[in-house]
Order: C-alpha cells, then sequence, then structure tokens
C-alpha cells in the first residue's frame, strides 16, 4: 500500500479536480461567461436527446460486452489447450490488441459501408446492402468494439485460468467427470472471475469511447461521449455546461454500473 499510495493519491486528485470541474460547470456554477448561478437548464434543455443518447449508448455498451465475453470465453477455451496449435491461436488472438480503436474504426469502415470490401466481395454492387456504417442500428459500431475486445477478454481469462487448469481438469477426470462436467464445474469456475472483470472492463469502457461510435455511428441518433464531444466543440461557448451535463451523465452512467457490478465479482470471486 505504501508503494501504490502516491500514485493513488496523485490519480485521486487529478479525476476529482476533473469531476469537480464538471459538476460545476454543469449546474452554472462556474461559467465561461456571466455570474455563476446555480441551474439545472444544461441537462433539461437538452432532456430528450439526453435519454435518446443514453439509450444508443446503452444498447452499444451492452451489445458489445455480451458478444466480447462469448467470443472471448470461446476463444481462451480454445488457447488453454495444450497443443501445437496453441501458438498460432495466441497470436492470432493477440492480433487486435495492439490496434488503435480509431484504426479498427477506419478499416470497418471500409469493410462494412456501402462501398466497402464486404459488399464487393458478396456480389454486385448494385445488390441491395444493410446500412451497417451510419444505419439505424449501430452495428458497425458493436461489430468494431466486438472485434477488439473480445482478444482482450481472450487474453486476460487464459493467463487466469491457464496456470491451474491442467492439474484442476486432470483430478476431475480421475474422479471420473467427464468433459461436459469438467467444463460446467471446473473450466467455467474458473475463468467466471476474470470473465465478469473483463465485461466490467469492457462496458465501462465502451460506454465512454467516442471515436468509434464518431465514426461508424449515424447523426442521429449519437451517443453520449459523441454528443458531448460535439457540444463540447461546437463554436458557441454557451453549449460548453450541456457538454459538461451530457459527460456527467456519462459518468454517472459508468459510476452505478461499477457500484452495481462490484458485489458480483466480489461473489464470484470468493467461490
Amino acid at each position: 500500500m505504501t508503494l501504490v499510495g502516491p500514485a493513488a493519491v496523485l490519480v485521486a486528485a487529478v479525476v476529482g479536480t476533473g469531476l469537480l470541474a464538471l459538476v460545476l460547470t454543469a449546474t452554472g456554477l462556474m461559467p465561461l461567461a456571466g455570474q455563476p448561478r446555480f441551474s439545472l437548464d444544461a441537462f433539461t434543455s437538452q432532456a430528450p436527446d439526453l435519454l435518446t443518447s443514453a439509450r444508443e449508448s446503452l444498447l452499444i455498451s451492452m451489445s458489445a460486452t455480451t458478444i466480447s465475453a462469448a467470443v472471448g470465453l470461446a476463444v481462451a477455451l480454445l488457447l488453454v489447450r495444450a497443443d501445437r496449435l496453441t501458438r498460432w491461436l495466441t497470436a492470432a488472438a493477440a492480433a487486435p490488441v495492439p490496434v488503435a480503436h480509431i484504426v479498427g474504426a477506419a478499416s470497418f469502415a471500409l469493410l462494412l459501408s456501402d462501398s466497402g470490401i464486404a459488399r464487393r466481395a458478396w456480389g454486385s454492387v448494385t445488390t441491395p446492402w444493410p446500412e451497417l456504417v451510419g444505419g439505424p442500428w449501430p452495428v458497425a459500431i458493436v461489430a468494431e468494439f466486438a472485434w477488439k475486445e473480445s482478444a482482450f477478454v481472450a487474453l486476460v481469462i487464459t493467463a487466469s485460468v491457464a496456470p491451474r487448469l491442467q492439474e484442476y481438469l486432470e483430478a476431475a477426470s480421475m474422479l471420473g467427470a467427464g468433459a461436459g462436467a469438467r467444463l460446467r464445474h471446473v473450466t467455467l469456475p474458473l475463468a467466471a472471475p476474470a470473465l465478469y472483470g473483463t465485461g466490467v472492463i469492457v462496458f465501462l469502457y465502451t460506454l465512454g469511447s467516442y471515436e468509434v461510435a464518431w465514426v461508424l455511428g449515424a447523426a442521429y441518433p449519437e451517443s453520449l461521449p459523441v454528443m458531448a464531444y460535439r457540444l463540447f466543440g461546437s463554436i458557441d461557448v454557451t453549449t460548453r455546461p450541456q457538454a459538461a451535463a451530457v459527460a456527467l451523465t456519462t459518468t454517472l452512467m459508468a459510476l452505478g454500473a461499477a457500484a452495481a457490478s462490484a458485489p458480483l465479482i466480489r461473489r464470484v470471486s470468493a467461490r
């Protein structure tokens, strides 16, 4: 604790200062122009769009987290098998990790857009093609997040499970457990803490990430981070409190999700 204490204090000070400035700006107590006055106008003026953007952000985060967790767990179960293909599977699974999300978003735009590689490979450009990029449903956004974050989930689960799994499986096999029983009663319980932990991380990250939704998303509805970025970058400085209100809403949603998931993670880890 003494080693990480100074770093923790510094991080808490930086984050706390930023949150305080966010709250003061959103409530009108730190305006760019005029006298400080407590007001919730920044929230009420954006209320309809704020709710719509919150639903869009939750849809993206929940979908991406579910797919990432499922794919990452399946890949991890392949990686922990001790055979000659493990090295190649590990290299393939780790390949998306160093790729920046903005690069992945641009790649998915080239792949899934109306004139993208997938449509040309599928057939003639005159055939109908769904609006995967910038359409009414955030298909391309979820696909990019799932592609990138499933690699993260797989590697964390593998690192958590691999050191202990083989001996536990051998013990279960000696006690007469079949393949299905070993999976249900040994592998999945060992993987559960890492799976839940990475799932929470993926959910919180996708909830607050803007670059992928900015590149691949529709103009409306937009996610909360994209909405905050647009308002903050407007030439009209009077929209800064509204941008702070949107960012504060995103922060509160993330803190609420983290607080709600903490007891579940502790319960799973204690088993």
